[in-house]
């Protein structure tokens, strides 16, 4: 799996971190027992969270402020993370989509790691983390055309294709994807990112039947050609 920061962002970015792996899985729908976990870690986030305590998470903090430091609104345009913690706060439940893409929702609420999930049959040719163009091009998941101007955007070949503020329809996970692509994006260092990955691992290979992992780890500091 090829993935590179594009310069501009390692020079606005210097602690850029994106960690993750692609992996093989079989979607479908939650188990009960995989609901049940995830009823269990959201119940004790919904009693320790509130709007304002999820602003000063440390993932949830760095990314907005990234957002402000590129010039995009992070209060328009939330990262997936808070956003997914806000409903959580509210009492709301997550959203039932399948059992890969639930865990990434519960990995993402549970650490503040906003964090891309991709069809990695839907990408073509290399990746690469840039800054998103005025009217380029996007259709969000669940929401439609997207302005992603100024926003933190994966590219392949073909379009911009995901962001820390929603994913695309054209990468989106579906009942036919058979390989995954999980991408984890630190705006600053953060302890808690390996610990996520490895979390995400596990729960990928014990209710997603998850194997044949790609590893990965890229910065604003690794060598350009890496």
């Amino acid at each position: 799996m090829q993935i590179s920061i594009e310069p501009a962002i390692r020079v606005k970015l210097p602690h850029l971190l994106l960690s993750g792996f692609a992996c093989r899985v079989n979607v479908a729908p939650s188990s009960s027992e995989l609901k049940s976990e995830i009823d269990r870690q959201l119940s004790l986030l919904a009693e320790t969270h509130t709007p304002e305590s999820i602003r000063e998470m440390a993932p949830v903090k760095a990314t907005k402020d990234t957002y402000r430091a590129l010039g995009k609104d992070p209060n328009r345009y939330r990262p997936s993370a808070e956003a997914l913690l806000r409903r959580v706060a509210n009492g709301r439940a997550l959203y039932d989509i399948c059992n890969v893409v639930d865990i990434l929702n519960l990995i993402s609420a549970t650490t503040g790691f906003s964090i891309g999930g991709y069809d990695v049959d839907n990408i073509m040719g290399a990746i690469t983390l840039g800054v998103g163009e005025p009217e380029e091009p996007y259709v969000g998941i669940g929401r439609g055309d997207l302005n992603i101007e100024s926003l933190p955007v994966f590219r392949d070949s073909l379009s911009a294709f995901g962001s820390p503020t929603s994913d695309s329809v054209r990468t989106m996970v579906s009942p036919r994807t058979t390989r995954f692509l999980m991408v984890f994006v630190a705006f600053e260092a953060s302890g808690d990112l390996e610990q996520a990955v490895v979390r995400a691992r596990q729960l990928l290979m014990q209710y997603a039947g998850a194997d044949d992992f790609e590893c990965f780890t890229v910065s604003s500091s690794s060598p350009v050609n890496e």
